[in-house]
């Protein structure tokens, strides 16, 4: 007796291989929608949390000051020049209109750093030198905006010009060999802000000068929080010893 073979309609196996490759894409599609969602709220989540860690990011400074009356261990150089990078860098980042969140901390900085800089001078016996450091910022920040090439220059010096804030702070710590009234806290939140900017940049815009400007930041902010540190653990030492 002759065996009959067994096949399932031509029909019905390409449906059969539709569906498989259907619900193949289907499962691919939903990763990657899975992926973006991820990557949308942790670029949200690094973008709030930045915001906020800036929002109070000179306060513990602020309050060492006006409790101390005194400026010892801290740098007016540094605070120069690291008003100098702020203004140079949010002003290019409206310039080319980047996304917002991605530098709106950065009017909120500028503002810690001018009352920052306002302590200092008055307990420096030098309040009246106020009015020219305001002069010099106001007509510095509306020359960068003249000429394209300007604000591009001035960008390319941005990471040169905060670093050299970064060295002029440690030059002080290594002079002194004392934190005196500087903030720890203060530099370990700086620290932790411009890390999550190296991530929110490769984010969106992807610019190699801010990106290579966050990642220098970061490790300079980094190494002026372990001088504090080293040098306010030595003081404790010392005192303990006497």
């Amino acid at each position: 007796m002759q065996q009959r073979k067994l096949c399932c309609p031509k029909p019905a196996i390409e449906s059969l291989e539709q569906r498989l490759v259907d619900a193949y894409i289907g499962q691919i599609l939903e990763f990657y929608a899975l992926n973006n969602m991820q990557s949308g709220t942790l670029l949200h989540l690094a973008n709030v949390s930045t915001l906020l860690a800036c929002m109070v990011l000179k306060f513990p400074q602020i309050f060492v000051l006006l409790r101390a009356k005194s400026t010892t261990g801290i740098s007016l150089k540094s605070l120069v020049l690291e008003l100098v990078g702020y203004v140079v860098f949010v002003t290019y980042q409206v310039y080319y209109d980047y996304p917002s969140p991605t530098y709106l901390e950065y009017p909120i900085l500028i503002a810690q750093d001018v009352v920052l800089l306002l302590l200092i001078l008055l307990h420096d016996g030098r309040l009246q030198d106020s009015l020219k450091y305001g002069v010099v910022f106001v007509v510095g920040w509306r020359v960068l905006t003249v000429e394209k090439w300007i604000i591009d220059f001035a960008m390319s010096l941005c990471t040169f010009i905060s670093a050299s804030s970064k060295f002029a702070q440690l030059q002080c710590l290594w002079r002194s060999k004392d934190a005196g009234q500087v903030s720890a806290l203060t530099w370990a939140l700086a620290t932790f802000t411009c890390a999550t900017r190296i991530y929110t940049t490769i984010a969106t815009t992807g610019d190699v000068q801010v990106l290579v400007r966050f990642v220098v930041m970061t490790l300079l902010n980094l190494w002026v929080l372990l001088s504090v540190l080293h040098y306010r653990k030595h003081r404790h030492s010392t005192i303990k010893e006497d």
